[in-house]
C-alpha cells in the first residue's frame, strides 16, 4: 500500500537515489540540506510516496504568490518516481497531491518547467491536464 507524506532528513539517501534517475548525481549530504531548506520554508513543500517503508517517489513544489492577478500559483520544481515502478500511478498521486495544496493555498494554476529531453514526462503531464506554453527563458549565474 502506497503512503504519501512529508520529506525527512531520514529521506536524504533514498530521494537523492531518485535524483540520480534523472539525471542529478546527488550525494545524501547535499540532499539532506535541501531538505532542510524545503521544509523550513513557508512557502515549500517536499512530498514522498513510500511503498513497504521504501520511497518510491517525491515530488516538491513552492507557492508563489502574483502581484498583478488575484490568487498565487503554484511551481512543481521536481517529480521523480522510482523507474522500478513507473506506471502506476504513483506520479498522478503525487501530482494530485500537489493541485490539493495549491487549490488549499488559493493558487489558481500549477506551472512546471521540463525539459525538452524529457520526452515520456511530457506525455504524462498532458495525461494530467497540462498545456505546453512555449516560451521559458533562464539565466544562470555562474
Amino acid at each position: 500500500m502506497m503512503e504519501i507524506k512529508k520529506a525527512v532528513e531520514s529521506d536524504a539517501a533514498e530521494i537523492a537515489d531518485l535524483l540520480t534517475q534523472l539525471g542529478y548525481p546527488a550525494s545524501e549530504e547535499f540532499v539532506l540540506g535541501k531538505i532542510r531548506e524545503l521544509t523550513g520554508h513557508p512557502d515549500g513543500e517536499l512530498v514522498i510516496a513510500c511503498e513497504d517503508g521504501k520511497v518510491v517517489g517525491f515530488i516538491s513544489f513552492h507557492f508563489i504568490p502574483q502581484l498583478a492577478l488575484l490568487g498565487s500559483f503554484a511551481r512543481i520544481s521536481y517529480l521523480c518516481v522510482d523507474e522500478k515502478v513507473r506506471g502506476r500511478g504513483i506520479g498522478s498521486q503525487l501530482e494530485s497531491y500537489a493541485e490539493r495544496a495549491a487549490r488549499a493555498r488559493g493558487c489558481d494554476r500549477v506551472e512546471l518547467h521540463c525539459h525538452s529531453r524529457r520526452g515520456e514526462a511530457h506525455k504524462f503531464y498532458a495525461r494530467q491536464g497540462y498545456l505546453e506554453s512555449p516560451k521559458y527563458f533562464i539565466k544562470k549565474f555562474l
